[in-house]
């Protein structure tokens, strides 16, 4: 008996759709956290065109884009990850 029959390491073949599948995923994810990451970086252009302008009245405003940015790269880096571990 062959040994690679009886390994459990060994995934049984995947048929056409199901790759299809994890493909349609992997593409949803990347281009999700493509989104998510260009929001970051336009919030983040935001927040420093504001600062730099009128710090009195914007700075609160300001600090939440600049939180709201770093969320944003956030989930980008965690979509990346997601669609990498497909």
């Amino acid at each position: 008996m062959s040994s690679a029959a009886t390994s459990p390491a060994v995934a049984p073949r995947q048929g056409g759709f199901h790759r299809f599948w994890r493909a349609l995923k992997q593409l949803f994810l990347e281009v999700v956290g493509a989104m998510f990451a260009f929001l970051g970086i336009v919030l983040l252009n935001a927040a420093l065109r504001s600062w730099s302008r009128d710090v009195a009245h914007w700075l609160v405003a300001s600090a939440v884009a600049v939180a709201f940015a770093l969320l944003f790269f956030f989930f980008a880096l965690s979509s990346f990850r997601r669609a990498r571990k497909l």
